[in-house]
């Protein structure tokens, strides 16, 4: 199952995954998305917007590569993958 890995400060916003080791059932990054709203409702709406698309400030990475497909989220995701999960974070 492929392994997903959150950056710090998204736990803020989903505290109950914090300390957890998370492992999904997907085989691509739309299925990713799906098995971590079930674990944290709300958590595909903050990283996604209204279509479904990965929001601009988000970045998704599957191993060291970014995820091409950032409007259908159709990259493939091993069994032995692990996912980052990050959103920027911006300022002054």
């Amino acid at each position: 199952m492929p392994k997903v890995e959150l950056a710090r400060h998204l736990y803020a916003f989903f505290p109950d995954l914090e300390g957890k080791e998370i492992n999904v059932e997907a085989g691509t990054a739309a299925e990713v998305v799906q098995a971590m709203e079930k674990l944290a409702p709300g958590f595909a709406f903050y990283i996604c917007d209204e279509r479904g698309e990965l929001r601009r400030h988000v970045n998704l990475f599957i191993e060291q590569d970014t995820v091409r497909d950032r409007k259908h989220l159709s990259d493939k995701v091993g069994p032995d993958t692990r996912v980052y999960i990050l959103q920027a974070l911006s300022g002054g």
